[in-house]
Order: C-alpha cells, then sequence, then structure tokens
C-alpha cells in the first residue's frame, strides 16, 4: 500500500505492477517533478518512472523548504523506503545528483541498495570543497540560471512568474552552497556519469572522479550540450538509460567503460 509521505514526496509518471524495476528521477535547482515529464514515452514500458517533489514548488507550493541538502536526502529516503523491494536506479541532474547520492548512501546503510546510480552535470561530493559559491542577490541568482538556460530569461522578466518560481531557485542555491560535500562511503552498486561535453560548470573529465564513489563498475557518457544537454539530446540520453536499466534488469555487470556499445553521437569517456 501506498503511504501518505510517498505520494507527497513521488509523482509517478508510469508505474504499474508489472514495473519491478523504476527508474527515480531527481531535478536540479529550483526545478520540480515536472522536469521529467516526457521521460516515460523515452523509456521501456515495464520500467517505472517516477520522480522527487522537492517542497516549496509546484504542487507542493506551500510546503517549507529543507534546511540542509542532507536533510533533504533523509526526508526523501525516509518516504521512498517502501519502494525499496523493488530495482531502483536513481537518475539526479546537477543539484539532484548530489540529493540522488546523498538518497543511495542512505538506503545502503538501511541495508537496501538502489541497483545503479546515475549522476549527471555534477561534480562528486570530494571534489567540491572550496568550490566557487554562487548564492547572493536574487539578480546574481538569476544571471547564473540564464547563463545555463537563456529560455528561463523570460519566466524572471515576468513579475507574477518570478514571484512563484524565484524563492526555489533562490532556496535550492542556498542548499548547494551550505553542502558540505567531502568523502562519503563507496556504494555497492554501478554508477554512471553523464555530461555536456561544453559545460561550463563541470568538465567531464571532473565527473571521472564519480568512479570513487564506488566498489563496483563506472561508466561516463558525454553527449553533446552545455549544463542542459539533457533537453536537447533527451531522446539520446533516454535510449542510454534504456541500455542500463536492461542491465540493471538482467543483472549483467557493465564494463569498465563500455564506449564501444555508444551511440556515435556520444564521445567516448577516455577521448
Amino acid at each position: 500500500m501506498t503511504s501518505q509521505a510517498e505520494e507527497r514526496w513521488i509523482r509517478r509518471f508510469h508505474d504499474d505492477d508489472t514495473c519491478e524495476t523504476k527508474l527515480v528521477c531527481f531535478p536540479h535547482a529550483g526545478a520540480g517533478a515536472s522536469t521529467y515529464r516526457t521521460w516515460a514515452r523515452g523509456l521501456p514500458p515495464d520500467i517505472g518512472v517516477i520522480a522527487v517533489r522537492y517542497p516549496g514548488r509546484e504542487d507542493r507550493f506551500g510546503d517549507p523548504f529543507p534546511p540542509g541538502l542532507e536533510a533533504l536526502a533523509d526526508d526523501i529516503t525516509d518516504a521512498l523506503g517502501n519502494l525499496t523491494h523493488h530495482r531502483l536506479v536513481l537518475f539526479g541532474h546537477s543539484m539532484g545528483a548530489s540529493v540522488a547520492h546523498e538518497v543511495a548512501l542512505r538506503f545502503q546503510e538501511r541495508g537496501c541498495p538502489p541497483a545503479a546510480l546515475c549522476v549527471s552535470g555534477r561534480q562528486p561530493p570530494h571534489a567540491l570543497a572550496g568550490r566557487r559559491m554562487i548564492y547572493g542577490t536574487d539578480e546574481e541568482i538569476i544571471a547564473h540560471v540564464v547563463s545555463f538556460d537563456a529560455t528561463r530569461g523570460a519566466v524572471f522578466e515576468d513579475p507574477d512568474l518570478r514571484e512563484v518560481v524565484l524563492p526555489a531557485v533562490r532556496a535550492d542555491y542556498r542548499l548547494t552552497d551550505d553542502y558540505s560535500g567531502g568523502r562519503r562511503p563507496p556504494l555497492h552498486c554501478p554508477v554512471y556519469g553523464y555530461a555536456g561535453d561544453v559545460d561550463s560548470e563541470v568538465r567531464p573529465e571532473q565527473m571521472q572522479g564519480w568512479a570513487e564513489m564506488t566498489h563496483g563498475a563506472f561508466q561516463l557518457r558525454v553527449l553533446p550540450g552545455g549544463h542542459f544537454y539533457l533537453k536537447s539530446e533527451e531522446a539520446t540520453l533516454l535510449a542510454d538509460l534504456s541500455n542500463v536499466l536492461d542491465l540493471v534488469k538482467f543483472g549483467t555487470t557493465p564494463a569498465s567503460c563500455g564506449c564501444d556499445s555508444m551511440d556515435s553521437s556520444v564521445r567516448c569517456c577516455r577521448e
């Protein structure tokens, strides 16, 4: 039976009793679960596609923002506990990658690690110390958002939309700035990294650091684009995730790279 906490924290885009493998998606800073609303169409029908609902936005607009990223991970882990009897693959982009990783660690501590962790556009926790802080004035935050995604500029130019959207962006930027990062225990599941080849926030070689976060295999996919490559390259990304989900479903251990099987539009992680 689905708990009230689970319903409050997740949105199901496609999920039923036949979906033993579930992809749990974690949004980036300022975003909500609807970021992943189109993904079910690009993934196999036997894969559950669900997204985490962060407080303070969309249908949780009135809920208070969490005091910290690790507290957010605690709440999500508690809410999703009933899902751990399924094969769970966690995917997070940017801030969402850090949240997904922290949730994966908490599942592992409770004896139910995920089947795989997929991280996108975010440095590993041990590389975050000493990074440039982003949180500042509202105008500085808006400029940073728009530098990654020019389409968001129109939202912030509209006073009414700005009033709705900016508080969540501001709160999430504070979460990422306050996140201490540092060394974490290695996971016992494979980790898959994804990056845009011209992402100004994190370089592909920095994504390689996620290999240190697991005792299992690590693979990196580099796709064309910047920090939000996953919008323009959604079809390619979902095709690759479908391969990951197949490996999980059949209990196959990936090779250390696997680039030979990659689509020609995706750069090898060793290039």
